[in-house]
């Protein structure tokens, strides 16, 4: 699930989607047949049935409820967009950290009632600071920008990518058992490793580190990117390479 994609961040996610408003004739009771301004009928009934003041002040009215109607779908669209921007991240296009949070409690909560396997992935970008020493910032927040395009096209709709803060991101795979999850997470580290970032010209090789963690039982939201942060320190290798 990627906000605004889309999708669980490659999420996901508990947010309102603007969508067209429920044509007035149908829950209004407002003509089936005739649009306002229609001049044979109105509500369906002949005009001549109407006087001329009754049937003026229907058609008003009908333009008065075209008009809310207008606002309602322009109302939704805000809200959608206010949404979109309170959950998505300041610089790429996946959940902040409170929305890829609220997502994975929500996750959380049905597989701990209902039954289900839910898995977090934690990732790392390698050497970041050299990233921006090289290129400046502007190269930096393209690296960012690259990883998150990555790991965003790597994972399915149903799943939750987030940038969790500076050069940190974490994914939220649903239905995923913790082999499965490292496996993707290994799958997604090869992608990066193969796909170089374009920077004016150059091309700069990327690396990350990764760490998963699958529910055992009563963790939460917290519980789980703590593990998953861990085992991604836990795999750090001599040459300090977690992975």
């Amino acid at each position: 699930m990627r906000i605004g994609d889309s999708r669980p961040v490659r999420g996901t996610t508990g947010v309102a989607r603007a969508r067209g408003a429920t044509p007035v004739g149908k829950d209004a009771g407002v003509a089936k047949t005739g649009a306002v301004g229609d001049t044979t009928s109105v509500l369906g009934i002949p005009e001549e049935e109407f006087t001329p003041k009754v049937r003026d002040a229907i058609m008003h009215l009908l333009e008065e409820v075209s008009a809310l109607r207008q606002e309602l779908q322009e109302g939704k669209a805000r809200v959608s967009y206010l949404e979109k921007l309170a959950d998505e991240d300041a610089l790429v296009p996946v959940a902040n950290r409170r929305a890829f949070v609220r997502e994975l409690s929500r996750m959380l909560s049905f597989a701990q009632r209902y039954g289900g396997e839910v898995s977090v992935l934690y990732f790392d970008i390698d050497d970041m600071k050299q990233i921006n020493d090289t290129l400046g910032h502007a190269g930096g927040d393209a690296a960012i920008m690259h990883i998150a395009k990555i790991l965003s096209h790597g994972v399915r709709e149903s799943d939750v990518v987030g940038r969790l803060g500076g050069d940190e991101f974490g994914a939220i795979l649903v239905n995923a058992s913790e082999k499965e999850a490292r496996e993707k997470a290994e799958s997604l580290a090869k992608a990066i490793a193969e796909t170089p970032l374009n920077w004016n010209g150059q091309q700069v090789s990327m690396k990350i580190s990764i760490g998963a963690y699958s529910l055992q039982g009563g963790e939460d939201a917290s519980d789980m990117l703590e593990q998953a942060d861990k085992a991604m320190y836990d795999k750090k290798s001599p040459t300090g390479r977690r992975a």
